[in-house]
């Protein structure tokens, strides 16, 4: 049934009479501070979502050059530090990576979580705590055919999956070669893809009738990547990629076990994140060396800023 996931989102789309965004979008800034996003995402009518290691969602309305906060750290939703954001509009969920700032202290302390948002109110509609150990990272998330949502634990080189209805998480998969695991896909076909942000790899991973992870067949790719991060399908065989150590965002093109990328921007500084929408991609730019550098620490960073980036035709 996975091959199924992109005619019948199509469908859903053409049936709900889905507005097609402008052809001609603005650059996006999120009216905050300290924000630095890490993963953006996006629905079919253009809203672009955000998250922030401060634990707020920030939300920019459609064609709009201003994301403002929309879902807020509270006792109920147990928001820590967000990493992956993802819009499932078939469920009508905002699927969302909660995990212990690493920079703390603020928002340092609870466990990692996947949690899912309804997309209309920001209601909490679920929150599916990470199995030991301690240390798990909920980073990014994609959704399958059947509505599962799978997460990536970066710290312990897991993937995690939760079914529809569904009242936890299950265990797909776990292998030293995904130690470092960051972003995941379904291309048009249905096949599973997933990157490493640390040792610059990419992995189709075989999912046997059961569910349960197969075998990881690394993709030969054309060029050397840097900190491979968020990966969203733009459609069949072709994924965005942004990469955060080298501020590259380009379109990955798999055949078979081999990948070509098309590069869009390599000025970035650090760009974790990538979402479609219509004829443009956003791409987050975050000035994380604020969090890193002992020199910059404490110091004022520039404004988080998501740049939109055409598509090229074709």
């Amino acid at each position: 049934m996975r091959h199924l996931r992109f005619a019948t989102v199509a469908l859903t789309c053409l049936l709900a009479a889905c507005s097609t965004p402008p052809s001609k979008l603005p650059n996006i800034q999120i009216m905050d501070t300290g924000v630095f996003p890490e993963s953006i995402s996006s629905s079919y009518d253009g809203t672009v979502y955000s998250g922030s290691t401060k634990g707020i969602i920030y939300r920019a309305l459609p064609g709009s050059a201003q994301a403002n906060a929309w879902i807020t750290h509270n006792d109920q939703n147990g928001l820590l530090s967000i990493l992956g954001v993802l819009v499932d509009e078939k469920s009508n969920s905002l699927w969302v990576c909660s995990a212990p700032n690493f920079f703390g202290p603020e928002l340092s302390k609870g466990v990692s979580a996947l949690k899912a948002f309804d997309l209309t109110s920001g209601r909490l509609k679920g929150s599916f705590d990470f199995p030991e150990p301690a240390n798990s990272v909920c980073n990014d998330i994609t959704i399958e055919a059947d509505g599962s949502a799978y997460a990536s634990d970066t710290t312990n080189g897991r993937i995690f999956r939760h079914r529809p209805g569904g009242s936890k998480l299950e265990l797909v998969g776990a292998d030293p070669l995904l130690v470092g695991i960051d972003g995941l896909a379904f291309t048009g076909d249905g096949k599973f893809f997933v990157n490493n942000v640390r040792t610059n790899k990419i992995y189709r991973v075989a999912l046997k009738p059961d569910g349960n992870m197969g075998s990881l067949t690394p993709i030969q790719i054309n060029d050397t990547l840097g900190g491979p991060d968020g990966m969203r399908l733009i459609r069949d065989n072709h994924l965005i990629l942004a990469e955060s150590t080298i501020g590259r965002l380009s379109i990955l093109s798999i055949v078979g076990d081999k990948g070509t990328m098309k590069i869009l921007r390599d000025d970035l500084e650090s760009s974790p994140g990538a979402t479609v929408v219509g004829e443009t991609v956003y791409v987050a730019k975050s000035s994380i060396k604020y969090l890193l550098q002992p020199e910059l620490k404490g110091k004022e960073p520039p404004p988080a800023i998501l740049y939109a980036v055409p598509l090229p035709k074709g």
